[in-house]
């Protein structure tokens, strides 16, 4: 990776942390935001980043990664080469480029990265490392082509690029390299380093109520200043998880990030902005917590994805019966993320090899008819569940080529579900979808629940206050299994587990089947043809590269004022 960037720092400590084989050291000393002074939007701590990178460059999900379909679209990004153009300018304004050679010369045990201003990428950065290694530097030994300044009795080197007007600064003080691209920020480290009274971060609001709220730091930690952070452009362009309505109603975060050679495990704590007297005293919130630990139980151990959520509305839980086993190929299409690509032609409309689309008469459209799911809908609402679970799996079919899907839906109420009713709002919602009369809607007992007669695979079994739906009678009866079962779990508004091993391969032999390259010049997605299929590639090459990960688990609690959310990453034996 030769066109490391000044934020590779980041990128590094981050993924590397997420990825790479480590063995963490315990370490007592006190935080390094003692001495990063006030204004950073994002602040950044490893407990030893000299074996975090070390671990990340020798590790084999690295060498996968590079060299994957993944890393292709990445480099071909927007993103990428903004970040290249920032690494030209610190390279102009340095006099050497920050490649990975530069990046393991200035890794020290103790580091801190703070980001100041997202846009121009200046930051500070702080690293312990002995006198002797930092004199040995490429970016010591040019000290020369820097100009000089002197605070607090201490000598720093600062250079200017005329042409992009970057500044890069570093100075060795007290066992610590310090690396900036603000002189005001080099200065201002070095006086709290003196012994200077000026705010630092620790100080600041956001940043003192989020890591006292915190557990104590893991082995990275990252503190933000979502306040600042979401509503700028750039957060809102390259926030991968494209939420940020939801991010900004909090006003702070703390992520932990914990490592050992069977799992890394990531503590989030995100700040609320207010808290409303109804939310802090609900009842109802409450119920839907011990509800989720309640149906965390009845997760079969061979699946490949399960979701649990707290206190649906009546419509979200109807929602979820249809996409996933009702009527799943309802419902409006994704959002197209290209632009519409136009193809030139020499006139030519269809083709000749297809005899079957009709195109005097439009397509016939099956909207689902409201009075259809009127029953179903009345039955939700007079019984709303307060918890929900959702299980996906996959299997090859008898022949191993086709892959296909199985789900189920579990829903647990205050009162008990009326079976006859339940089974009647089933029957009334499918039925135009299947039939013109009574043939296979009919209902057949089988041990433990009662099943569809016709083609189309529908068991439902109800329990008391349970209601189990899915169209795989084996994925039913896994689930009665666990019926008696003890719930391991606590209170929480939010669980999804995921198996990668389980999965992996499925999705890759799965995906290969849509992602067919089209006879034009784009593909499916609207992308030119060098574009490796999203999917079958791209999304698989990544999902390759994380091989060595077995599982993935995130658990969402409440407690108040904040979010707690627990992120645990199993690694294969």
């Amino acid at each position: 990776m030769k066109r490391a960037i000044i934020l590779l720092c980041i990128a590094t400590m981050a993924f590397g942390a997420a990825l790479a084989a480590y063995r963490p050291s315990a370490s007592g000393e006190p935080p390094l935001s003692r001495y990063a002074p006030a204004g950073a939007l994002l602040y950044l701590e490893a407990r030893d980043f000299s074996s975090l990178l070390s671990a990340w460059n020798s590790s084999r999900e690295k060498r996968q990664w590079v060299s994957s379909a993944n890393y292709q679209v990445f480099s071909r990004s927007r993103l990428f080469f903004r970040l290249g153009g920032a690494s030209d300018q610190f390279a102009a304004a340095a006099g050497l480029p920050p490649d990975m050679n530069f990046l393991s010369q200035v890794a020290g045990s103790q580091s801190a990265l703070a980001l100041y201003d997202i846009g121009n990428l200046q930051f500070l950065y702080i690293t312990k490392l002995a006198s002797a290694n930092a004199m040995q530097t490429a970016l010591w030994q040019s000290r020369a082509k820097f100009g000089t300044r002197e605070v607090a009795g201490v000598t720093f080197y600062l250079r200017r690029d005329a042409e992009s007007e970057r500044e890069v600064a570093f100075a060795v003080k007290d066992g610590f390299l310090l690396l900036a691209t603000r002189e005001d920020l080099m200065a201002g480290t070095l006086q709290l380093m003196a012994g200077g009274k000026d705010q630092t971060i620790e100080a600041e609001p956001w940043f003192a109520r989020s890591v006292s709220s915190a557990s104590p730091a893991g082995d990275l930690r990252m503190v933000l200043n979502l306040e600042k952070l979401v509503p700028s452009p750039y957060f809102r362009s390259y926030w991968i998880q494209q939420n940020v309505t939801d991010m900004k109603q909090y006003s702070a975060a703390v992520s932990d990030l914990f490592l050992s050679s069977k799992e890394y495990r990531e503590e989030r704590l995100l700040v609320k902005k207010s808290v409303s007297a109804t939310e802090a005293a609900s009842s109802d919130a409450n119920a839907g917590a011990a509800a989720v630990s309640d149906l965390a139980r009845l997760v079969p151990s061979d699946v490949g994805v399960f979701q649990l959520r707290a206190s649906p509305s009546p419509e979200s839980a109807l929602a979820l019966l249809e996409t996933k086993l009702l009527a799943p190929h309802l419902g409006p299409g994704v959002a197209s993320q290209f632009a519409p690509q136009v193809l030139l032609s020499s006139g030519e409309t269809g083709n000749a090899a297809d005899l079957e689309t009709r195109i005097d008469i439009p397509p016939v459209q099956t909207p689902t008819s409201s009075s259809t799911a009127e029953s179903l809908k009345s039955l939700l609402h007079s019984n709303p569940a307060r918890a929900t679970l959702q299980v996906q799996s996959t299997e090859l079919d008898k022949d191993g080529v086709f892959v296909r899907i199985h789900s189920a839906v579990a829903l647990v109420a205050a009162s008990d579900w009326d079976g006859s009713a339940v089974r009647s709002a089933l029957v009334d919602f499918v039925r135009p979808a299947l039939t013109a009369s009574q043939l296979g809607v009919a209902w057949q007992p089988k041990s433990g629940f009662q099943q569809l007669d016709g083609l189309w695979s529908c068991a439902v079994a109800v329990r008391g206050k349970y209601l189990i739906v899915s169209d795989d009678p084996g994925l039913v009866a896994a689930i009665l299994a666990r019926l008696n079962q003890k719930s391991e779990a606590k209170p929480a508004l939010f669980i999804a587990g995921f198996s990668h091993t389980r999965e992996r391969e499925r999705f890759a032999s799965f995906t290969s089947q849509l992602d067919t390259q089209s006879t034009g010049p784009a593909n499916t997605f609207g992308q030119s043809e060098n574009t490796p299929p999203f999917f079958s590639r791209n999304i698989a090459s990544f999902s390759s590269a994380l091989a060595a990960i077995s599982s993935q688990k995130i658990v969402v609690r409440d407690a108040g004022d904040k979010v707690l959310q627990t992120v645990t990453y199993k690694w294969a034996p």
